[in-house]
């Protein structure tokens, strides 16, 4: 792999020596061929805007993975910088926001707060003899409910001194790229110039001869771990700085794409091997992967299958390698290494850039004159952003228009990187539907800065011009339905509220919409409100558990037909007899349960229409018509009554 130096058998040359290049540099090698293949399939691909945006995307899991990479090294793992980044983020905006603290000291404290994170960790592996998977898993569940817990679950705008981290320096030089490098630099300096550096490598390879020859193995875990959370927090607040807020939910999973950039870039999880230099390889290719399957229109849900593919692939030219019998040199020594490996990195520069330039050739005089549109969604699990998608590509499809859809999987970071790539792509326009009101404020400045025009639909964009927003009224809907569980029940009775997920606009402003609504009804008593982050299978948790409590409630708002259904799936024979429930969005399950009369309404937003008007209305933009500033889509609520004749 890219990050090993290796020694190999005496006698290999010729086409022995040509495969030996070729497995001792297997992450390089692929990140060449993906380079060359995606500049072949995109004429999109090779652009200076798009470049540096994928160094953007691949700042924050690059920072992630080199911390992770100390762990690693040391035959370690740890499962919580996702969490960690997220609440370093999310103390460093509570500090400087809400209390007023100076700027240099929160971001002190939001550094203080990786740190301390991680040597939690560390103490409990060293001192607890807890399996590193377990400690930080549990790490994982207990920063990211401090982040929610600080938070209240809404995100919390970040100062513009340290929003200036997400800018350009001279205009185009972005700041994460800058700070990707600078801790690049510093991994390096620490893995191959350092005791601790040193230390790993010998923990991970052998830690019972490591602790007779010496070294005080605990100790060097709490350093370790304590590394790794120094570096997560960095890396949150690159994230924080990017969306010019402290999310919540920030870096979900990112985790798992630190680890899987660590492995891609030839770490052994067994320890004892691996490079900065690997790793930001294995990270550059996790973002030349997403940012090029996005140009080329590829679903989400197979990007995942590609990514998982790619990890397996990594894991078996480790494998290869090892039986080829390439032995692991431990970072930093060997005379001519060094030497030989940046001829390598020359080389393969060298030839990727002829490649590359062959390749270019192939658009060369392309042009097409059909319109061409992206579609950002917040996420395609939920069947509500499904018929958003279906009424676009509907009208799209009726107007000639090519509609590249990608989904954000509830990820404002990844929407991020989504709209820079459609940015970069000079599409005529670009409809979003926001992970965050707040967090898309950035991209879509840009997108207004190159003449695109942004088309917002279901929820707004803040801080940032948009020229339509194609929405209906989320507090609106809330105040009806919660007006008609009041009137079902008599102006009288007892009710639990599910929640969506926590930190997401639709969320506050459906939640709001139902306190605003219930005012006028004090006869109905709230026992109690839990999310159940729009998903069936928490709602028909969340209201199992509700019930043991709470037995004698008599009807459940909840804020998607999701978990609505769910509820009804843990109300059994009460739903719709003792118990009614109250939906939101009116999806084709909500409204098939309504017609059975187990769900007594839904409040629907004809999620349909919103995506055909949305397509309208950016095709008008594009060609230089006038569009309404805010295009509302009025919600209905839909009963056993009148659901025969709805259609979303």
């Amino acid at each position: 792999m890219a990050t090993d130096t290796l020694k190999s058998k005496a006698g290999a040359g010729g086409a022995s020596g040509l495969r030996r290049l070729l497995l001792d540099n297997g992450a390089l090698t692929a990140l060449i061929v993906l380079v060359i293949a995606l500049s072949a399939l995109s004429g999109d691909f090779l652009t200076t805007d798009n470049l540096l945006n994928i160094g953007v995307q691949a700042a924050v899991t690059a920072i992630l993975a080199f911390g992770v990479t100390f762990v690693i090294v040391s035959a370690g793992i740890d499962l919580s910088v996702g969490s960690v980044a997220a609440l370093s983020a999310t103390v460093l905006a509570w500090s400087a926001t809400s209390h007023g603290v100076p700027v240099v000291l929160a971001v002190l404290l939001a550094v203080a707060t990786g740190i301390a994170a991680g040597l939690v960790n560390g103490f409990l592996i060293s001192y607890g003899k807890l399996p590193p998977f377990i400690a930080t898993l549990a790490m994982l569940s207990v920063a990211r409910g401090l982040s929610l817990v600080i938070s209240q679950g809404s995100p919390i705008a970040l100062p513009d001194s340290v929003s200036h981290l997400g800018d350009t320096l001279g205009g185009w030089l972005p700041a994460p790229v800058l700070v990707m490098v600078v801790m690049g630099l510093i991994t390096a300096l620490i893995l191959g110039r350092t005791y601790i550096g040193r230390s790993m490598y010998a923990i991970g390879g052998n830690e019972e001869a490591a602790r007779l020859s010496g070294l005080r193995v605990k100790r060097q875990k709490l350093a370790i771990y304590a590394l790794s959370g120094l570096f997560a927090a960095a890396a949150g607040i690159v994230l924080a700085a990017r969306l010019s807020s402290a999310q919540p939910q920030a870096a979900n999973g990112y985790e798992l794409d630190a680890i899987a950039a660590v492995v891609i870039g030839g770490a052994s999880l067994a320890g004892g091997t691996g490079k900065a230099s690997g790793t930001l390889i294995g990270a550059l290719i996790l973002a030349v992967l997403r940012n090029g399957l996005n140009l080329l229109s590829v679903s989400a849900f197979w990007q995942q299958v590609v990514i998982g593919v790619v990890i397996a692939l990594a894991v078996l030219l480790d494998t290869v390698r090892r039986k080829a019998g390439a032995t692991p040199q431990a970072a930093g020594t060997g005379s001519g290494g060094k030497g030989k490996q940046a001829a390598t990195y020359g080389l393969a520069a060298v030839v990727t850039v002829a490649l590359v330039a062959a390749t270019s050739l192939l658009h060369t005089g392309s042009s097409s004159t059909t319109p061409k549109m992206g579609l950002s969604l917040s996420t395609l699990n939920n069947p509500f952003f499904v018929q958003i998608r279906s009424g676009a590509q509907a009208e799209a499809k009726k107007l000639g228009i090519d509609l590249t859809v990608t989904d954000a999987q509830n990820d404002a970071s990844q929407q991020a990187n989504q709209l820079q790539n459609f940015t970069s792509s000079s599409l005529g326009a670009i409809i979003v539907n926001p992970v965050d009101s707040d967090a898309a404020s950035n991209s879509v400045k840009a997108a207004d800065k190159a003449d695109i025009p942004v088309i917002a639909v279901d929820r707004g964009v803040n801080n940032a011009r948009t020229d339509a927003l194609v929405a209906s009224d989320n507090v609106a809907g809330g105040e009806l339905a919660a007006r008609t569980i009041a009137e079902k029940l008599g102006g009288h009775g007892k009710i639990v509220i599910l929640q969506g997920q926590a930190g997401t606009s639709a969320a506050r402003e459906r939640a709001a919409g139902f306190a605003q609504g219930l005012k006028a009804y004090p006869g109905i008593q709230v026992l109690a409100q839990q999310p159940a982050d729009f998903d069936r299978t928490k709602g028909l948790d969340v209201m199992s558990n509700l019930l043991q409590a709470h037995p004698d409630v008599q009807g459940v708002i909840a804020a998607n037909d999701e978990m609505a259904l769910g509820a009804v799936k843990a109300l059994g024979s009460k739903a719709g007899t003792s118990v009614q429930v109250v939906g939101f969005d009116g999806t084709p399950d909500g409204l098939t349960a309504v017609k059975k009369g187990t769900l007594y309404a839904s409040v629907a937003q004809q999620p349909s229409q919103l995506g055909r008007i949305a397509v309208d209305n950016a095709l008008k933009a594009t060609q230089g018509k006038k569009v309404e500033s805010t295009v509302k889509v009025p919600v209905k609520v839909v009963t056993k009554e009148n659901v025969a004749g709805f259609s979303g």
